[in-house]
């Protein structure tokens, strides 16, 4: 069991204030009457196991987690490999750079690429 709790009758949504996605993909589940538990990346720092279950619920490596066009990265770093610490690390001091909104219900867990993706969950 993870560290994330998660329940079928409540999405939980990890998000940046700061990314119309993310409002429009709020916006759209209040919409459609789902229960909602936001959780702004930008006010709650995420853990490192947080952060690792998160890519291992979505399938992916921690360092896919990073959106790495995203203007923060850009200014910031250069493209390297590094270990998964490292990128976590990077995550937890640099949470905008972070892939989101990410939804959970359940044992689901999806990227949220449109608004209308939240219907997926």
């Amino acid at each position: 069991m993870g560290e994330i709790a998660t329940s079928d009758r409540q999405i939980t949504i990890y998000y940046s204030a700061n990314s119309v996605r993310a409002k429009q993909a709020l916006a759209y589940a209040k919409s459609e009457g789902l229960a909602i538990q936001p959780i702004d990346i930008l006010k709650t720092p995420l853990t490192g196991t947080q952060i690792a279950e998160l890519a291992k619920r979505l399938g992916i490596e921690v360092k896919d987690l990073i959106n790495q066009e995203h203007p923060a990265f850009l200014k910031k770093f250069e493209p390297v490999e590094l270990s998964s610490d490292d990128w976590i690390k990077m995550i937890q001091h640099n949470p905008e750079i972070m892939k989101q909104p990410i939804a959970l219900r359940g044992n689901r867990t999806i990227l949220v690429e449109t608004p209308s993706d939240m219907i997926k969950i």
